[in-house]
């Protein structure tokens, strides 16, 4: 199993916004056939095993991440192949997440005789497609809030003198990892203080595969992004600003014949109404969105119960200066956070935590 989620992994950037899955077909200890899914390539993790595996399927033990489908889509069910296969016992690290499917799978092949265990590494499996299951019981996309940070909150170092570059907040290692979950995500979301401070590109330079681009998402209240950014010089197809001003302006036309696409939202008390954001990009099949922004959209997103996961990565260094901290001063009603895990990456600390409590 430990193979199948490696497997598995193999999928991530190229699965979405089906699961990431990876299986084995073992027989008298030799592996007989493996394979991961690719939504391009349509073919189930089962199936590529399954082919891989041939005629001496027969008998054998088949390892998946992910309960077998038992309903037609884009491909027959996983559970018939499997069973015509002639598998004698199929071991599984967790049930299908999907409300009108989840058990089904596991159903028919009992009802067909064969040998079945679950939750075997059912903890890995499952964070490994917490973005698919959240999105597929709610319709919206898993939100993960990441910040770089100095020891005393700050999202930022103070100006450099003139003539000096600005300094990373973080090391080389921890910036390859960002990379790396923007590689894993649908979507970059980020506020208009952002773009107009950094001036970013927000795109991702994992080097890693994907099958579609990352989707660079602006929440922009008073439209204020300027056609020069180098966000909207690079954008093809892959820039999304959600704005609550009039999309008939020559400020609009003018973003809008350089590719970018305007989506007009109710303002909320805080700014943008981010729940009706998060539901646009969930009924585009956004299951991922990484959110790096600054202490107002940190703040509205964690008081409204929208941030599912939190990556802290914290640097040994002390800004000595409160002007950009990770919260704007006065943000009420944070939840209650619980650790998941601690790791390193070069000189500096990630922390990755979960609200106790999410109102999705």
């Amino acid at each position: 199993m430990e193979h199948a989620l490696d497997l598995a992994r193999k999928g991530v950037g190229l699965a979405s916004p089906n699961p990431t899955v990876g299986c084995v077909i073992v027989k008298d200890g030799a592996i007989l056939g493996e394979g991961y899914h690719q939504y391009a390539l349509k073919d189930h993790a089962e199936i590529v095993g399954l082919k891989q595996a041939g005629d001496r399927a027969r008998g054998a033990t088949l390892y998946v991440t992910l309960e077998p489908c038992n309903h037609t889509g884009r491909t027959g069910p996983c559970t018939e192949a499997i069973i015509a296969a002639g598998i004698s016992r199929v071991v599984a690290a967790m049930e299908d997440p999907n409300p009108r499917t989840s058990g089904t799978g596991f159903g028919r092949l009992r009802q067909a005789g064969v040998e079945l265990q679950s939750g075997l590494l059912e903890a890995e499996a499952q964070n490994l497609n917490e973005a698919f299951s959240h999105w597929i019981t709610t319709r919206k996309p898993f939100v993960t809030l990441k910040s770089a940070l100095t020891l005393d909150g700050q999202l930022a170092l103070p100006k450099p003198r003139k003539g000096k570059q600005p300094e990373w907040i973080t090391s080389e290692e921890s910036r390859a990892e960002v990379h790396r979950m923007r590689h894993a995500s649908d979507a970059l979301l980020t506020g208009i203080g952002t773009i107009l401070a950094d001036n970013p590109l927000l795109s991702e330079r994992s080097g890693l595969p994907r099958r579609r681009r990352l989707l660079r998402v602006v929440l922009d209240t008073r439209l204020r992004l300027s056609p020069k950014s180098r966000i909207v010089e690079t954008c093809d197809d892959d820039l999304l600003v959600f704005t609550a001003a009039l999309l008939k302006t020559p400020k609009a036309r003018k973003l809008q014949n350089a590719g970018v696409e305007l989506i007009e939202v109710k303002r909320s008390r805080t700014g943008l109404d981010l729940s009706a954001v998060l539901k646009d990009l969930g009924r585009r099949d956004i299951l991922s969105v990484l959110l790096e922004a600054g202490p107002h959209l940190n703040a509205a997103a964690l008081s409204a119960g929208l941030a599912n996961k939190l990556v802290l990565f914290y640097a040994p260094k002390i800004a000595g200066d409160a002007s950009v901290p990770f919260l704007t001063p006065g943000a009420s009603a944070m939840p209650p956070m619980r650790v998941s895990t601690t790791r390193r990456f070069g000189p500096d600390v990630a922390i990755e935590a979960y609200p106790r409590k999410s109102s999705l």
